[in-house]
């Protein structure tokens, strides 16, 4: 396996192969050049196809954006970032139809060894290195990522979902559920009784 096959499927990898070096420098010399227009730049779009070439269509990312990759992360239709969106998408981050991300929210699909005479940077023919691993985050369609949620290696969270400001999502969420917390945990089931037309005081 190359670095980069060992890399997308949760293997130990070195992450200063050449070639994901390359893609990494790429992605964030495009986050740089997206971060410094104004968000009425028609140029913002064309960075967007280079850095997210599985952008799906009607999405807007308001920015400033991180990307380690980008061409490891997919999303659906409509898909809508707000300030300060982090993605370290070292694994594959696929995201759903109609997601809403709020300010300062973080996808970190990175992991790294607990033992510290693992983690540490060591040399590796010739070059500094550590043991590096992931694992894949997934969000459905239709969820509501609030503000400050950091989404770590592994999570699934399932469609329809509410995902509460501040949360820490380690683990899988059920689909239509309110769920917030650190760790994040489920709340109550997202029903026909929370229709905005029964919230007569919002009118």
């Amino acid at each position: 396996m190359t670095e980069k096959e060992k890399c997308l499927a949760g293997k130990i990898y070195d992450p200063n192969d050449s070639e994901l070096l390359a893609l990494r420098r790429k992605a964030h010399k495009l986050c740089l050049d997206y971060n410094a227009l104004y968000e009425t730049d028609g140029r913002r779009e064309e960075i967007l196809k280079e850095l997210l070439p599985d952008l799906g269509e009607g999405s807007y990312l308001q920015g400033p954006i991180y990307f380690d990759y980008g061409v490891f992360t997919r999303t659906g239709k409509n898909f809508y970032a707000n300030f300060n969106f982090t993605v370290l998408d070292t694994c594959p981050v696929t995201i759903g139809d109609n997601v809403f991300i709020g300010p300062n929210v973080s996808i970190l699909a990175p992991k790294h060894p607990l033992r510290w005479q693992d983690r540490n940077m060591f040399v590796k023919d010739g070059n500094v290195t550590d043991n590096e691993y992931g694992a894949p985050v997934v969000i459905g369609n239709n969820c509501w990522i609030a503000g400050n949620v950091a989404v770590l290696a592994g999570a699934k969270i399932g469609s329809g979902c509410v995902i509460g400001a501040g949360s820490v999502v380690a683990g899988s969420i059920p689909d239509n559920c309110l769920a917030y917390g650190n760790p994040c945990k489920v709340v109550r089931e997202i029903t026909e009784a929370d229709r905005l037309e029964l919230k007569k005081e919002l009118f």
